[in-house]
């Protein structure tokens, strides 16, 4: 499939229509965040006080003031409005893997960008704001959220586009992006992250500073999780061409697993501290599989804390 009609591919959208994205904090769905309307409710946080009258309903007293201010007031809350989405796709040269491979794999750009298409598509389809942020060591390309139909073909056009290229610099990018979205909103990031572990974590607090919905969608090929290299091999850097290591693979198999499994356990742990989602999704998995299987742990884990 040629040009940027490749990011929405009809097998994937068609096996993944069902899903629910459009969901709510406590509530039912697969994926939710929300910002905030400034239109006063009793539905969702809690937002100023104001004077109780005759008629409003006893149960949104607060007992608390009324025991200090002799006085009845009542707790107001912001309501929801549709989601705001931001995609963060990272477009780093590490992302072109496998580079050389003949054999028709998707490269872990192509697994991220389809994926980020997919997920806008079927957002805007429910009148949610899908927004997009190329990065690498710095913001390369940026559209806002946006719940237009037409945005679709931008959005698409957009990653076509992008060559990837240069090194990850989430240490800059990331606290650039989160003062850049000063609404609270949802945060998508789709990246390898095979950058500096303690930066992450520092950039995934930020965003969760900002009250935002974070959810990481952590792509690596199967060659990254499994080392199956056997002959000697030249290993080339990516993101550091100068960078070459002629070795044989099998002696360093072991230690670079171990080397690895540390790095995920601890971007595990550091997410399900920060109450971030997060997801390790190998390129060898069909994407329709990869989102069905992310989003149903999602709405289960949304069930079991509601």
């Amino acid at each position: 499939m040629n040009g940027y009609a490749k990011y929405f591919q009809p097998e994937v959208l068609s096996r993944i229509a069902h899903l629910e994205l459009r969901a709510r904090h406590v509530v039912e769905g697969f994926v939710s965040g929300m910002h905030k309307s400034p239109y006063k409710g009793f539905s969702v946080e809690f937002a100023q006080h104001r004077p109780y009258v005759p008629g409003d309903d006893i149960r949104h007293i607060d007992w608390r003031v009324y025991a200090k201010a002799d006085r009845f007031f009542i707790k107001e809350y912001e309501e929801e409005t549709n989601m705001r989405v931001h995609l963060l796709l990272d477009c780093s040269a590490s992302m072109k893997y496998p580079e050389h491979d003949a054999g028709g794999r998707m490269t872990k750009w192509t697994y991220a960008a389809t994926i980020a298409a997919s997920l806008a598509h079927l957002l805007v389809l429910q009148q949610d704001a899908v927004g997009l942020t190329l990065f690498d060591t710095d913001i390369r390309r940026q559209l806002p959220p946006s719940t237009n139909r037409a945005s679709l073909t931008d959005l698409a056009a957009t990653i076509e586009a992008a060559a990837p290229t240069d090194r990850t610099d989430v240490a800059r990018v990331f606290p650039q992006l989160a003062s850049r979205i000063p609404r609270r909103g949802m945060v998508v990031i789709l990246s390898d992250l095979l950058t500096n572990i303690d930066s992450i974590i520092q950039g995934l607090q930020r965003f969760r500073f900002g009250r935002h919905d974070v959810l990481v969608l952590h792509v690596l090929d199967q060659d990254e999780l499994e080392f199956p290299f056997a002959d000697r091999t030249l290993f080339e850097g990516m993101e550091n061409i100068d960078q070459q290591i002629l070795t044989d693979p099998q002696s360093l198999r072991q230690s670079y697993l171990d080397a690895l499994n540390a790095f995920l356990g601890r971007l595990r742990r550091a997410c399900l501290d920060l109450r971030v989602d997060y997801s390790l999704l190998s390129t060898a998995q069909g994407i329709d599989v990869a989102l069905s299987t992310f989003l149903a742990t999602r709405i289960h884990q949304r069930r079991t804390t509601a």
